[in-house]
């Protein structure tokens, strides 16, 4: 609720949040009809001559009622088998369904975007341009809700509608509990919904959107390209249509570049097929995700799927368990070239899931503080490869907005 309530700070250490507002409560004030919120010590730019900012108050709504449905729906009513493919599916389902994410008369229309929220001032204006594209052509925009790369497509989108007289456009933002602190909303989300882990966030994703669009960001952006390149490598999904474009400014071309090479010398030329890089160029970005779209619909027509989510897409359980960010979980990852290149890129999906949580949870960071950095273990030419993409994102600071220089939460073995 802080998080929601600090929309807007540049702060992106979870810790240094806290601290800056020591004294903020959370109190509950029983009403005949419900529940009345009490809240000491909260950040004044949540409020305008003395009363709560509309949206603040939607999504502090929204981290109540996806927090409260999560805990006693989802997970202590036993209701869902959350060990098995179906149920946690389910699961993702039902939550989504609840935040009021499956609307109707449901189109093919949401485009996910994916990128850093530690992003250069040209960047960012580069993906207000996708966006306001993207808004030209009727397309939705859904993002991890945060700053950077999670608010330009949605900002750039709200002209775009706005030009077209679209008073419904939808910019949702899923996030989870334990990055929420680190990438607060930001205004513009008109639907938030809040996740129980960062698994179910990324099933999310997937599930109710029907196209992806990556701009330049560091390692989280990595880690959710990676989850979506190991998910479209499962035989089961040959057929599936899944629309994901990297794009950026000229500038960023070195970092797309270094994705693609990195992905070719571990997953291989089948995984490089199932997405395009285009670079500079908004309008063909917004332009071929819409004739995509057309296949998706199609698709999803053909085979009776729901249009505002996608069953089809078998995900399997090494993409849907929460990986807990340890020591020991981090150097016992097998990563090397004899895997089926789905659960290598499973296995280095959770890599770079663990270099996200030391770099902005607390409660990962004070491991490190007290057993030194993670130590991340494989093959000698996948370690070279992933040292060189990392050594990469710090170089081009990329990893944290907040503070001068990054201390790396990792070793590469």
């Amino acid at each position: 609720m802080l998080a929601v309530l600090n929309s807007g700070s540049l702060i992106d250490n979870a810790q240094a949040m806290l601290d800056a507002y020591k004294d903020f409560e959370i109190g509950f004030i029983q009403q005949d009809r419900g529940l009345k919120l009490s809240l000491q010590g909260a950040p004044a730019n949540a409020f305008v001559d003395g009363k709560m900012i509309r949206g603040m108050r939607e999504q502090l709504f929204a981290v109540l009622r996806d927090i409260v449905y999560t805990r006693n729906v989802v997970i202590d009513s036993g209701s869902f088998d959350l060990e098995s493919r179906p149920g946690i599916t389910n699961a993702v389902f039902h939550i989504v369904r609840n935040a009021g994410l499956l609307t109707l008369p449901a189109d093919v229309n949401l485009v996910v975007c994916w990128g850093g929220h530690a992003i250069s001032r040209e960047e960012y204006d580069y993906t207000k341009l996708v966006g306001y594209e993207l808004g030209l052509r009727g397309l939705n925009v859904c993002t991890g809700c945060g700053p950077g790369a999670m608010k330009g497509p949605m900002k750039g989108a709200t002209i775009g509608h706005a030009k077209q007289r679209i008073r419904d456009g939808r910019y949702v933002g899923i996030t989870e509990p334990g990055i929420i602190a680190a990438e607060s909303p930001n205004p513009i989300v008109n639907s938030l919904v809040i996740m129980p882990d960062m698994e179910k966030r990324l099933e999310a994703f997937v599930r109710v959107g029907h196209g992806i669009v990556v701009f330049p960001g560091g390692v989280g952006t990595a880690e959710e390209v990676l989850y979506l390149l190991g998910i479209l490598l499962n035989p089961e999904n040959a057929e599936q249509p899944f629309p994901l474009i990297m794009t950026g400014p000229g500038s960023a071309e070195p970092y797309f570049r270094q994705i693609d090479e990195f992905v070719g010398k571990t997953l291989g030329e089948e995984a490089q097929r199932r997405y395009s890089i285009i670079i500079d160029n908004p309008g063909e970005v917004a332009r071929t995700m819409r004739e995509k779209l057309e296949g998706v619909r199609d698709y999803r027509s053909d085979n009776g799927d729901a249009y505002y989510f996608n069953w089809r897409l078998a995900i399997d359980q090494e993409f849907q368990q929460p990986f807990n960010s340890t020591h020991e979980a981090m150097s016992a990852l097998d990563i090397n070239e004899g895997l089926p290149k789905h659960t290598l890129a499973a296995n280095l999906r959770r890599a770079f899931s663990g270099i996200v949580s030391g770099n902005v949870r607390e409660d990962t960071a004070a491991l490190i503080d007290q057993h030194g950095p993670f130590e991340i273990n494989g093959s000698k030419e996948i370690m070279n490869l992933l040292d060189a993409l990392l050594s990469a994102f710090v170089d081009q600071k990329r990893m944290k907005i907040s503070g001068n220089d990054y201390m790396p939460c990792y070793r590469v073995c």
